[in-house]
């Protein structure tokens, strides 16, 4: 019986590759414009304001129960305010990005440990190499790159903590989440994310904004390519795969992200990045490969 998935699903790990990997470098130019909190506070606010009438034309139906409303709403907390906010704070207190890549990139093993106990979903022997060669080529890329150097203690305990966050939210979507309409999915989760990320803006920073072309350019694909578009195709890969695999994808974030870095930040990569890029590539092509 052969395994009929739809056009978009067979297509969506290339696409939110490209879309997630993208959004790390075009923060990054954001961040010339405004502070961390408030950059993400701000692109909350618009895809809220962006879907909301989109929701009131459709009128998608809403999670039936209290408890898929919780689910929902929970699995925002931990990717946009737990993950996002606690990456953002982790740039601020002196955290660089080669030391964040780093760190996230533990996801998919920290997946994996996990994902038999609380998911009943093995890993296989082949799916573990392959682990392991994705998390090889994706330090050889941060290496290459950046090299490693002391971070701050605060920095490193964010970024751990964000770390958890996106497993933990990865995770509960495994096991509790229910399909939803994706305006719907997208409109609780950023609501919650704006709930916390405003206040927290409005208390900890200036909230001053440099707006220019650029600038809008900017929020304009963090809003549509990584906020909705990435985040709806992430949840739906979580949804209809193993989650380990979905995990897996993460270890060519930090190669994908240098290979955008390089025209949109003028940071050039070397040439062991992309020997990097080609292990974890491999990594990932073994992790994803179902068996016979």
């Amino acid at each position: 019986m052969t395994d009929k998935r739809p056009l978009w699903l067979t297509l969506a790990p290339a696409i939110f590759l490209i879309l997630w990997s993208a959004g790390f470098a075009i923060a990054k130019l954001g961040l010339n414009h405004a502070q961390p909190i408030t950059l993400l506070a701000l692109r909350y606010s618009l895809v809220l304001v962006l879907l909301a009438p989109i929701a009131l034309v459709m009128r998608p139906p809403l999670p039936k129960t209290g408890r898929a409303w919780f689910d929902v709403a929970l699995v925002g907390f931990l990717i946009q305010v737990v993950y996002f906010g606690l990456c953002y704070l982790a740039f601020k207190a002196g955290m660089s990005a080669g030391g964040v890549a780093i760190v996230v990139c533990l996801q998919p093993i920290l997946v994996a440990l996990l994902a038999p106990r609380l998911l009943s979903e093995p890993v296989n022997r082949r799916a573990w190499v392959g682990l392991a060669l994705g998390l090889a080529g994706a330090l050889i890329v941060i290496w290459s790159r950046s090299g490693v150097r002391a971070e701050p203690f605060l920095s490193v305990v964010l970024t751990v903590i964000a770390l958890f966050g996106i497993t933990a939210g990865t995770l509960y979507e495994k096991r509790f989440g229910v399909s939803h309409h994706p305006v719907v999915s997208n409109l609780i989760q950023y609501a919650v994310g704006a709930g916390f990320t405003v206040p927290l803006a409005l208390l900890t920073e200036d909230i001053s904004i440099s707006w220019n072309a650029e600038f809008v350019a900017v929020m304009a694909y963090l809003v549509i390519g990584n906020s909705i578009l990435a985040m709806s195709l992430l949840l739906a890969m979580i949804r209809a795969g193993e989650v380990s695999r979905v995990s897996s994808l993460f270890y060519l974030v930090p190669a994908m992200s240098a290979l955008f870095a390089w025209p949109l930040l003028g940071e050039a990569m070397p040439p062991l990045a992309w020997a990097g890029l080609a292990l974890a590539g491999a990594g990932v092509a073994l992790v994803s490969r179902k068996p016979r």
